[in-house]
């Protein structure tokens, strides 16, 4: 029996949000399609500047862009026109490219915020403590970590390893996960992606969507469907072929 429909974009379109009178930006997304099935992990690969973080972006409804055609769809609901909060209550989850430091807010009160929003959980930051003990444990994070102010002065592996723990500790039904190897040297990428392969052995009907520029990640989670986005559409798609046909012939022989 096949998995029902999680997440699908239908024909997305999307440009930077203006405030003035001047013209209006050319579209980035330009008619993008995309269907994720429960448990499936799909990996878009694509060039700089083709819009993959604009994806990211707007599938989180970030005030930076604007949606100018096209519809988003989570669990059979139409959420396009719905906003940031209600999205993540709703069970979508966004790891940043560039997480964003923010001083005088601790991890685990960051967490603790965070999970009675998504699942009206209020627990005591004792509770939460107990609860984020194992995933530092797997993460090869130190126990003291909670306790710093969020992804100030992290370095960059723990940084990314901050998003999977917040990933692990709220139980998304999606999570897209915005160039996750950043910056990760092969140790810093191995620890991340075991988190992340943990995280779906708890919660297999999770979807995930990697946006990545490198095959390594893929190598280590193994996706169900690899497609690449060129000028702000999928292009191409198909399973881990399509990624060592890059390894080879890179983007230009996907160019239309």
């Amino acid at each position: 029996m096949s998995e029902p429909v999680l997440f699908e974009v239908r024909d997305l379109h999307a440009r930077p949000s203006t405030e003035d009178d001047g013209p209006a930006p050319a579209d980035i997304l330009k008619g993008l399609n995309l269907t994720v099935k429960a448990g499936e992990v799909h990996a878009i690969m694509g060039p700089n500047g083709c819009g993959k973080s604009t994806l990211a972006s707007c599938l989180l409804a970030s005030p930076e862009y604007d949606v100018t055609d096209g519809s988003i769809f989570f669990k059979g609901d139409d959420i396009t026109d719905w906003p940031t909060d209600v999205r993540a209550k709703a069970g979508l989850f966004l790891g940043f490219q560039y997480p964003q430091e923010i001083a005088g807010v601790s991890v685990i009160q960051f967490l603790r915020q965070a999970l009675s929003a998504r699942k009206g959980i209020d627990l005591s930051v004792l509770e939460l403590r107990l609860a984020t003990m194992d995933w530092m444990k797997r993460l090869g994070m130190d126990s003291s970590f909670v306790d710093r102010y969020l992804n100030e002065g992290f370095s960059g592996g723990e940084k990314k390893r901050n998003e999977i723990m917040q990933m692990a500790i709220l139980e998304p039904d999606l999570a897209v996960l915005d160039e996750t190897d950043s910056g990760l040297d092969i140790d810093a990428l191995r620890i991340v992606a075991k988190g992340i392969r943990e995280v779906r052995a708890d919660r297999p009907a999770m979807g995930v969507v990697l946006i990545t520029h490198y095959q390594r990640l893929l190598d280590e989670l193994a996706p169900d469907h690899v497609h690449v986005m060129v000028d702000g559409r999928i292009v191409a798609s198909g399973g881990m072929e399509i990624a060592e046909k890059l390894e080879v012939s890179g983007y230009e022989s996907f160019r239309p």
